[in-house]
């Protein structure tokens, strides 16, 4: 919505401000410089301490601190899991109340980032990691100390509430930070620790277990919260600018509207009184709030005369003062997924992250049952798909603004979020056949060195198509990625919690091989669909912003 979400200047006004590169490039005169407002995107709106603008040392500060949030993301998915039986035993419990506990753990993780992501585009991203890494953390203490399966599973659930905030935000708070064209590999950088989690997760834990007792996997993790918490406490400084916030924007506007309505109900009565003292005084009263208009980005109060540039009351982005009463997650959930473009990639994205789920757990269960490994074996071996993620992630990201640059230069220095998707092409032929591999070398249980080797090609490029995905969700959706990375949190959380219902069943049913080759057959598809989004995406994504423009015209 370009002319909905914009920021409009006056000629003195852009004299102050230094332009950035950004996706597309307007060349104007300087006659029509004079004369003519200048409207930037939403995503370039100017804003004091402009997170874009802050040093290199800075950003990485930022950037380091929500990767060791969003480990906890991962750690705490896999880190029970060598200490199931050992908690089965204390807790007098079965495996069916154990593996509830998981995939409660992962449902929730999954959907919940939507509340936090709403809230986060009204009050703040650090407000939101404060609170949910302090809730994450009392829940690991209370889990700690439980001393019955109920107790534990409902604290899981906090748990899983409490480390679910960085896995939407954290990405927003990129893309508060970096420009589009440096995302890709930002994103790879930050993916990569919570990718670490399903290989490490295994090793801390059964290093623990054995160690210590199963208690210490969740003191750990207690640590670990009060670590993070402080980090964010002291060290992070807030990257979220209202002004470049779709979501904000829209819920101040409906305010200002309410409170204009109920300020003219007041005055209705007074109007003949207000109109003498004016003219008497000469002077404009001071409680008509539409002679102090401020131009700011999209928070306009639609005037009778369209022709006019959007406009709100002066002061008004301070003096009306949303709350948490103001948040509903809903309707940007909604807007996101009435996006054809968004919906179809969510897709392919939920698809890969629940082969990922599938694989480290089935995986972990065949190593036990057919090579006879403990929990620490175990851990070491689902460490060459950790690696193998990682390394996907880092460089898939670097491909992705490589190819982006590419095609913007070839394109006469234009882009759009569709361009990315090129960089998935070199991955998609191999994953499907690195999946096929792993799975029949797990049936025909060959050395576990075949194994270590399929584990790393199937989580590198399966990652790196990942990667490139996530970077578009936010590209696609600008004003509005945090709304957007929880919305493909819950897409993923679902598709995660269905794998883990379902892969045991299959494992059994039909082997590893038989499994694999059907996990094959879907990522097939998701590349299909993939392709389908880089091809026919942009003409979606531009039909969705014009049809929610006619929409904003009509109100």
């Amino acid at each position: 919505m370009i002319e909905s979400q914009s920021t409009t200047l006056s000629s003195t006004e852009v004299q102050s401000v230094e332009f950035r590169e950004i996706d597309i490039q307007t060349h104007v005169s300087s006659s029509t410089l004079a004369n003519e407002p200048i409207k930037l995107d939403i995503e370039h709106a100017v804003v004091e301490d402009d997170p874009r603008i802050w040093s290199n040392a800075k950003k990485n500060v930022v950037l380091v601190i929500i990767s060791g949030a969003s480990m906890i993301a991962g750690l705490c998915a896999n880190i029970q899991n060598p200490a199931n039986a050992q908690i089965e035993q204390q807790l007098h419990t079965n495996g069916e109340n154990i593996s509830l506990s998981l995939s409660l753990f992962i449902l929730i993780q999954g959907n919940f980032p939507v509340m936090w992501s709403a809230i986060s585009e009204i009050k703040g991203r650090k407000i939101v990691y404060l609170f949910s890494i302090a809730l994450f953390t009392l829940g690991s203490v209370i889990v700690a100390i439980s001393r019955t399966i109920g107790v534990l599973i409902g604290m899981r659930i906090l748990q899983g509430a409490g480390s679910s905030a960085v896995i939407a935000i954290g990405a927003a708070t990129l893309a508060d930070i970096y420009e589009p064209h440096q995302r890709g590999k930002m994103m790879g950088v930050y993916y990569s620790a919570p990718l670490l989690g399903p290989s490490l997760g295994p090793i801390i834990g059964g290093a623990l277990t054995q160690g210590l007792g199963w208690r210490a996997v969740f003191w750990f993790l207690v640590i670990w919260g009060g670590i993070i918490f402080s980090a964010f406490l002291f060290l992070l400084k807030d990257t979220f600018r209202k002004e470049r916030s779709v979501t904000y924007q829209n819920v101040l506007k409906r305010r200002l509207r309410e409170q204009q309505s109920s300020e003219a109900k007041d005055d209705s009565g007074n109007i003949s009184e207000k109109e003498l003292r004016v003219n008497d005084e000469n002077q404009t009263n001071p409680k008509d709030i539409e002679a102090q208009p401020a131009v700011i980005p999209a928070l306009a109060i639609r005037e009778v005369n369209e022709a006019q540039p959007a406009v709100i009351p002066a002061l008004a982005i301070r003096e009306v003062k949303l709350s948490i009463a103001d948040v509903n997650p809903f309707p940007p959930y909604l807007s996101i997924l009435s996006r054809k473009n968004n919906f179809v990639i969510l897709i392919p994205s939920g698809l890969i992250f629940a082969f990922s789920f599938s694989i480290a757990y089935t995986c972990a269960r065949t190593l036990s049952m057919y090579y006879n490994y403990d929990a620490l074996k175990t851990g070491l071996v689902l460490l060459a798909y950790g690696i193998g993620s990682v390394t996907g992630s880092i460089l898939g990201g670097r491909w992705s603004d490589r190819t982006l640059a590419r095609l913007k230069a070839a394109n006469g220095g234009i882009s759009f979020p569709e361009m990315r998707l090129e960089s998935t092409k070199v991955a998609m032929v191999w994953l499907p056949l690195s999946v096929i591999g792993y799975g029949w070398v797990c049936q025909e249980r060959v050395n576990v060195a075949a194994i270590c080797v399929m584990l790393f090609l199937a989580g590198f490029l399966s990652i790196w198509i990942y990667t490139s995905t996530l970077a578009y969700i936010v590209d696609a959706n600008t004003g509005r990625s945090s709304t957007a990375v929880a919305t493909n949190s819950s897409f993923r959380g679902l598709s995660a919690f269905v794998a883990a219902e379902i892969a045991v069943p299959l494992q059994d049913s039909i082997g590893d091989g038989g499994l694999y080759t059907l996990w094959a057959g879907l990522l097939v598809i998701a590349n299909c669909i993939i392709l389908l989004v880089l091809y026919k995406g942009r003409k979606w994504r531009e039909a969705s912003v014009e049809r929610e423009k006619q929409k904003l015209d009509g109100k």
